[in-house]
């Protein structure tokens, strides 16, 4: 009896009709799990939030000069943001499983009664134009029935507005069909914020570490009240709506022949404590040798500094990898790694760094200029330095030149000076005890002399790996603004949102306005035109219509 329930048929047509079952079901599953979820998110958000509200209550009676307690309510605030803004994108995926099927019930989060806008902001009424004819028999008897008005707050730099966009209604005199407008296209569902203003706080968040309650202080200065949950709400929605375009980024970034790969600390809020998370970047710029590839970033988030981290961003890269020595990127340089080989290149100005802190002459003076100890100095350290700066200034020569000219620019000019910098730090280090510092340093380069030595065989190799560094600059700065990452979720929205703004910069364009036009159109723009909206290919959107005019 079980053998032949379990049987499975032979016929293509019960086949297809039990794989569509199975599909179903397996959607029906998928978007109880994501309705569940954002129940799930929405609850801890309301925890949150009446945590933040108790704390602030507290501090306001009982400890109102007691620096711990405003510190704590900043480490609340933090952590309400990110589970909210955590709440909304669970509650848009849940949204987009639940319309793929038609017996899951969808989910809308309960949010608390907006704030009106304040009356004192100025109003601009913008008219879409209503039908001519009846939709529905092409009558031209239309009389005005009402209008419905959608107010927009959006922002011009320093500057306050609603916007009302009012539809009107007509009904036809002949058929009394009601024709209307379509509505138009927020770059959020449910929006309330103009794309404008949702860039300001995106840009402000992630471009100048600002957190949102420092934000929502500024505002309501300004005289525009926008309370924590529904900005929190907007970076969720955001990040959501901009995932496509990431994606897009980071196959862009994948394509490259090679990557220049760092990462850096980032503190993470815990139970009373904060952990030491990462944040990792692989940074494609082909300028050095020509390349005609646009020059591009994309930041990764994770709680530890595990190799698993690296080879799991890199597990469908192939190609030169330039980073320093970490052995979480040893599995990487495997000869029969699939899909392909990837090149180690190291770092020149890692290499030289710790001779340089034991041959800095600038800084000697600078100390016996304001009456402080010197630094003991190495006649050895010093010829190093000086040696590798050499090699430094050969490449500025050939920066930007072909792949082909600068190898052979190097063989001609860099490697006499590599042959001879091998010798003399083999004659040096047997001069040396083990643990000495130069022999570390020594060391640190002999034992990865292939791959400091790529950059003679290959043109597409930089001497340095200071374009991931430049890209990580922007964290090292904010650390002292936002403190810590509030969530791990957070790293990962923080990750993304580097990724769009490091890589607008990197190609000249200022990401606030860039940000700006992209959320006013990629709600209706064409999915498989997104690369258009890419900082590369960016034209805006004043641009365009200067040119159908």
């Amino acid at each position: 009896m079980d053998a032949d329930r379990d049987a499975v048929p032979d016929d293509i047509a019960v086949l297809k009709e039990a794989l569509a079952v199975e599909r179903a079901k397996g959607l029906e599953v998928a978007a109880e799990l994501a309705v569940a979820r954002a129940k799930a998110s929405q609850d801890e958000a309301l925890i949150a939030q009446q945590k933040l509200q108790i704390a602030k209550l507290k501090h306001q009676i009982y400890g109102q000069r007691s620096e711990r307690s405003a510190r704590l309510i900043e480490q609340l605030a933090l952590t309400f943001e990110e589970l909210e803004a955590d709440a909304t994108e669970d509650e848009l995926a849940a949204e987009r499983a639940v319309a793929k099927t038609t017996t899951v019930r969808g989910f809308t989060r309960q949010r608390a009664e907006r704030q009106t806008f304040p009356e004192h902001l100025p109003r601009e009424r913008v008219v879409i134009d209503g039908p001519t004819a009846c939709e529905c028999c092409g009558s031209n008897r239309l009389r005005k029935l009402g209008e419905d008005v959608t107010r927009t707050l959006e922002v011009v730099p320093r500057q306050w507005k609603v916007i009302e966009t009012v539809r009107e209604k007509f009904s036809c005199r002949d058929c009394e069909k009601i024709s209307q407008a379509p509505a138009p296209f927020h770059a959020i569902a449910r929006g309330w914020a103009g794309p404008s203003l949702l860039a300001m706080i995106m840009f402000e968040k992630f471009g100048q570490h600002q957190p949102l309650n420092r934000q929502a202080e500024r505002y309501a200065l300004e005289g525009v009240p926008i309370a924590l949950s529904t900005m929190a709400d907007a970076v969720g929605a955001v990040c959501a709506s901009l995932d496509p375009l990431l994606r897009r980024l980071e196959a862009h970034v994948m394509a490259a022949e090679r990557l220049h790969a760092d990462d850096t600390t980032v503190p993470v809020l815990a139970k009373g404590k904060t952990d030491t998370g990462r944040c990792w970047i692989y940074v494609r710029d082909d300028k050095p040798f020509g390349g005609a590839g646009p020059p591009a970033a994309m930041f990764y988030y994770s709680r530890d500094r595990k190799g698993e981290h690296p080879q799991g961003h890199l597990a469908r890269y192939a190609g030169i990898l330039q980073a320093d020595a970490y052995d979480g990127y040893n599995q990487l340089y495997l000869a029969g790694r699939q899909p392909g080989p990837i090149r180690e290149a190291a770092c020149w100005s890692h290499g030289r760094r710790p001779f340089f802190a034991m041959a800095d002459i600038e800084e000697n003076a600078r100390r016996k200029a304001a009456g402080k100890k010197e630094i003991p100095l190495s006649p050895i350290a010093v010829e190093v330095v000086r040696r590798i700066d050499a090699l430094f200034e050969i490449e500025r020569s050939i920066n930007g030149r072909s792949a082909e000219e600068r190898v052979q620019v190097r063989q001609t000019l860099s490697r006499p000076l590599v042959d001879d910098l091998q010798v003399y730090m083999r004659e040096q280090l047997a001069k040396l005890s083990r643990g000495h510092d130069l022999a570390k340093a020594f060391n640190y380069i002999l034992k990865r002399w292939t791959s400091f030595t790529l950059f003679l065989e290959d043109g597409r190799v930089c001497l340095s790996n200071n374009a991931a560094e430049r890209g990580l600059r922007g964290i090292a700065l904010g650390r002292k603004s936002w403190l810590f990452c509030g969530s791990d979720r957070g790293g990962r929205r923080a990750a993304a949102m580097y990724s769009l703004i490091v890589t607008a910069k990197m190609n000249g364009i200022d990401p606030q306005t860039w940000l700006a036009d992209i959320l006013a159109r990629i709600a209706a723009h064409p999915a498989h035109r997104l690369d258009e909206l890419l900082p590369w290919n960016w034209t805006p959107a004043s641009a365009l219509s200067a040119r159908a005019a």
